[in-house]
């Protein structure tokens, strides 16, 4: 008997299993349980016919896949159908439609327009697109709350995107394939590289569990920033000692994304890089726009076609005309700018011959478009043929199309007024856009008053003629931009006219006077309005410094990149740009020789902060000294005062609290002299977390609730945040939660308002602390689940430090709860990193946090050495154990006493007080009996031996035992031992499970039998 193949028609799939048909519906659990073991079947439906196989890549070591095939008219016509689990119904009838337009040659998605009317591409996908969904796991609730800032990373398309419906279809179906993770787009510039990929992430965003992200590199010339630039898009902060790439592969590592590179032939050098995050990467797929390939072995390259055109030697009637890309676009772009535009029998042939003379570009017949408002399409074709017949015979190494859009820029620039020209060869000075302030500043300084207000009604016409954009911001003054092709040009004309060095030069000046005038104004109430117009101007920032900084002899020039870098140091650190801060500096300061000593002095204090932010003590500290220095030499009190506070903060994170107390007290008497109250705020400020984490929390309180007082008088919102962390830290050093929550809860919010993550990160942490004080596990994990994910990968001291901490506490949740491999994990993850960093504040909690959880896992010596080397770094740092920590603490040490033996515990509590980190992270060996117990009492805690209990209950278990024996309810057991009624159940839960019992009832049973009342 011949074999049927399996097929599918009216969403059923009928089979012959055991000569018997089975039926199954398409899309159910059936139907993908049927896939997993099928090898092919048929589907038929009004869409179309084709037979379907399932395949694998051509090395054979990716997932299975299918493919549809259909032939037609002798020839074979093939699909991408997906794996297994994305085979719906919906996308197995878009492929027939697919198959069928393929087939037919002649069909609406092989010829776009033609048939039944113009449909943007949204509109045509709606109908025949094709869905990828990927069955991936429904995301858990914190991890669908995590934050992903690159989801925001899109500029949305102001317009429809007019045809590319073949070009969509075919980069969806090579993004689809497992093979395909590099797909880079090439085209000339203006081809619409851009709008087609933004239009692809649309399409197939929700095929990646992680979503993309949309990064910019029109902004950046050199390759050293592609790296930086993709990591600030997705928030992965820079710093010091692990390379940016590590961060960022480390970060990538576990997700599925598409990244979308834009603009990437400016930056080519760096495409190694790409290889490298793919090799990092396994669910990681890159998709490039390029005018030029990258010569990768992993890339796949889709060359972008110009939009179809018309046959100028039989021209279709205008309706069908329209149906044309080229053409359509032309119409919707020339009605944007001139509502009633109709095409008419008259006027449609000029029309195809502009965008067939303009090679379908969509840019040049954008811009083309524009003009229709002064010049009928007859007029317009005139003087483009004109043009192009003048500008013929350009350079000869540039490609065809580029020389073609040139042109077209060149005749558009050309119909300019001489003061438009002006304008806009200015304009193009602008990184990333500009505001009309901006420019009216610029032209002002290069023309003195006489520009007045034709900056205005200039650049009201360079927007109205499609040269500039206008990007609305919510709340603020709307942003101009030019297109980075046309911004290209603009500067070879600028150059061209001579005015570039000036223009370069007074353009930085301005930027340097809004720096300079904020630079007071990111300490007061005004901060968070300062934060981010330095953020939308970050670009603008680094061409002007990268300009002032340029190989020649100009110290006039160099001094201005002294200042402006150094003004911008509250701006390097809040938003996590500090080593790109450190690099302006340190390029600057080597050919400082001959600036003005106070320009020095204050740059060597920033540049030795900004170092020691990095891990580079030594060198932060050589740079503050020669800062004091200079200080003295100039007389400047009040910057002294501030690089002696920056000498004791590098003190305080190289563990030296000794030292960090004496320059913050040291401090103060100069800051004090000039009435500088934000940096006496800070050294009070930073006087009090010395003050907790030695113990003196009335003092620590005491000097966070005067810098407290100073920030608020001075409306220094970050400042208020940290103050208000600091204080909460104190209370619940000694377990008052109560206290300690709205102090937290007003941090968060102005955190939020000023944009600094990490600190944001570290309250959010602090929130995780008061819940478990309070007994809520579940929001405590989440809370500080939460709060780690705001200081991803970063190493710079500050951040790392909070990290520590955070980390610590969500430990101690995750080993309350019992996961003490997850907590052991956590413990060992933070010290590991610490060893690169050397930040040893927090080490202690961790040490002490890891033997707790190695003791409950049955690996005693290792914890009694992990407690001894905890101890002595105590000592060394005059940081004693916190009260809410002390009870658990001894309870662990006294447990852990008992099952090793009073002898073997102080000797292995004698090794670790003798181990560095390395050692006492390795010692997980048996105790060396022959060690010498330290002379003098011993040092280790002795509470009360600790007694054994049946079913290896704990003693606050026995304790909550003991109460619900005696018949007391959960709220009188929380009232008796001062915990919460949810503790206490928690507690009860863990009791039932030790003792398999599932009631009050059969516990206090138990108690009794066992004699624990």
């Amino acid at each position: 008997m011949a074999q049927v193949s399996p097929i599918i028609q009216d969403g059923i799939l009928t089979d012959l299993q055991d000569e018997s048909p089975v039926q199954i519906v398409v899309d159910s659990s059936d139907w993908y349980a049927w896939l997993k073991t099928a090898s092919t079947f048929t589907f038929r439906g009004e869409e179309g016919l084709f037979t379907a196989h399932k395949e694998r890549a051509g090395n054979r070591r990716g997932r299975a896949y299918w493919r549809a095939y259909r032939t037609w008219q002798g020839k074979l016509h093939r699909a991408y159908l997906g794996q297994s689990e994305e085979l719906t119904l919906e996308r197995l009838q878009s492929v027939a439609v697919v198959l069928a337009n393929k087939g037919a040659g002649n069909g609406l998605l092989d010829v776009p327009g033609l048939g039944a009317g113009t449909r943007s591409s949204a509109e045509a996908s709606s109908r025949a697109r094709t869905h990828r969904r990927r069955a991936t796991a429904a995301p858990g609730p914190h991890e669908a709350s995590l934050p992903k800032p690159w989801l925001s990373s899109f500029p949305v398309p102001l317009t429809a995107l007019i045809g590319r419906e073949q070009e969509m279809r075919a980069i969806c179906d090579l993004l689809s394939r497992p093979e395909v993770r590099l797909l880079t787009l090439t085209g000339t510039g203006g081809v619409g590289k851009t709008r087609l990929a933004l239009a692809v992430v649309t399409e197939l965003s929700d095929d990646f569990a992680d979503g993309a992200c949309f990064v910019s590199l029109a902004p950046i010339s050199d390759p050293d920033l592609v790296v930086p630039t993709i990591a600030q898009t997705l928030d992965v902060k820079e710093s010091g000692a692990r390379p940016l790439q590590e961060q960022l592969q480390a970060f990538l590592k576990g997700k599925q994304m598409l990244l979308v590179l834009d603009n990437f032939e400016q930056v080519v050098a760096a495409a190694p890089r790409l290889s490298d995050l793919l090799a990092a990467c396994p669910h990681l797929k890159l998709l490039v726009t390029s005018r030029q390939v990258l010569r990768l072995s992993a890339e796949h390259e889709f060359a972008v076609p110009p939009l179809s055109l018309p046959d100028l030697k039989h021209l279709p009637d205008p309706l069908m005309l329209s149906q044309y890309e080229a053409v359509a676009l032309f119409i919707a772009r020339a009605q944007a700018a001139r509502p009633e535009f109709r095409m008419t029998h008259a006027t449609a042939p000029a029309v195809a011959e502009i965008c067939a003379r303009l090679d379908g570009l969509p840019l040049a017949i954008e811009l083309a478009a524009a003009r229709i408002k002064l010049l009928p399409p007859q007029a317009l074709l005139a003087r483009l043929g004109h043009r192009l017949a003048v500008l013929t015979g350009g350079v000869r190494d540039a490609p065809a199309r580029q020389q073609t859009l040139r042109n077209t820029i060149a005749w558009i620039y050309d119909l300019l007024t001489t003061e438009e020209q002006r304008l806009f060869r200015r304009l193009s000075v602008f990184v990333g856009g500009c505001t009309l302030e901006a420019v009216e500043a610029v032209c002002a300084a290069l023309d003195g008053a006489k520009s007045g207000g034709s900056i205005l009604d200039g650049t009201g016409s360079l927007v109205d003629k499609s040269l500039v954009q206008q990007i609305e911001q919510e709340g603020q003054e709307p942003r101009l931009l030019l297109l980075e092709t046309i911004r290209e040009y603009g500067l070879e004309a600028l150059a061209a006219s001579g005015e570039m060095e000036l223009t370069r030069r007074v353009h930085a000046q301005y930027y340097l006077a809004v720096v300079e005038e904020a630079e007071p104004e990111l300490e007061g109430p005004q901060q968070a309005m300062w934060f981010d117009r330095l953020e939308r101007d970050l670009d603008n920032l680094r061409a002007a410094l990268n300009g002032l900084l340029e190989p020649g002899e100009a110290r006039e020039r160099i001094e201005m990149a002294l200042r402006l870098a150094t003004a911008l140091y509250l701006f390097w650190i809040i938003r996590a740009h500090i080593r790109e801060g450190w690099t302006f500096l340190e390029r600057a300061l080597e050919r400082s020789e001959g600036i003005a000593g106070s320009v020095r002095a204050k740059a060597f204090a920033v540049a030795g902060h900004l170092a020691g932010w990095l891990n580079d003590r030594d060198r932060g500290e050589a740079l503050c000294q020669q800062s004091l220095a200079l200080f003295r030499e100039v007389g400047d009190t009040a910057g002294f005062g501030n690089a002696v506070f920056y000498l004791g903060m590098i003190a305080f994170n190289s563990g030296d609290l000794a030292a960090a107390r004496s320059r913050y007290e040291e401090s103060l008497v100069p800051l004090k002299e000039v009435g500088n109250k934000n940096g006496i705020a800070f050294s009070l400020l930073l006087l009090s977390m010395l003050d907790i984490f030695q113990g003196e929390y009335t003092k620590g309180r005491s000097n966070a609730e005067a810098s407290l007082l100073l920030f608020r008088e001075l409306g220094n919102k970050w400042g208020i945040a940290v103050s208000l962390q600091g204080m909460a830290e104190g209370f619940l050093y000694e377990g008052d939660a109560d206290k300690a929550h709205p102090l937290l809860e007003e941090s968060l919010a102005l955190n939020k308002e000023t944009g600094d993550k990490g600190n944001e990160g570290l309250v959010l942490g602090a929130l995780g602390q008061v819940a478990f004080l309070r007994g809520d596990m579940v929001l405590a994990r989440s809370l500080l689940e939460e709060g780690v994910t705001y200081f991803p990968d970063e190493d710079n001291v500050d951040t790392q430090g909070d990290k520590a901490w955070t980390l610590a506490r969500l430990a101690q949740v995750v080993a309350c709860e019992g996961d003490d491999a997850r907590a052991r994990t956590l413990y060992e993850q933070y010290l590991a990193n610490v060893k690169q960093v050397d930040f040893k504040i927090y080490t202690p909690f961790h040490l002490e946090g890891l033997a707790g959880v190695v003791s409950v896992q049955g690996e005693l010596p290792w914890a009694a050495r992990l407690w001894g080397a905890a101890e002595a770094l105590r000592e060394t740092q005059g940081t004693p154990l916190p009260p809410v920590q002390r009870a658990e603490y001894e309870r662990s040490i006294a447990i852990t006493r008992t099952q090793l033996g009073e002898q073997a515990f102080a000797a292995a509590w004698a090794e670790g007080r003798t181990m560095t980190l390395e050692q006492v992270l390795a010692a997980q060996g048996p105790v060396t009996m022959s060690t010498t117990a330290p002379a003098g009492p011993s040092s280790i805690p002795h509470a009360a031996q600790a007694p054994t209990y049946p079913a290896g209950l704990t003693a606050r278990e026995v304790e909550v035992l003991r109460l619900v024996a005696q018949g007391l309810s959960d709220a009188q057991v929380a009232e008796q031992l001062v915990i919460s009624s949810r503790t206490v159940n928690w507690h009860l839960t863990s009791i039932y499970s030790k003792l398999g019992v599932s009631s009050r009832a059969a516990a206090t049973r138990y108690a009794l039998e066992h004699q624990v009342v």
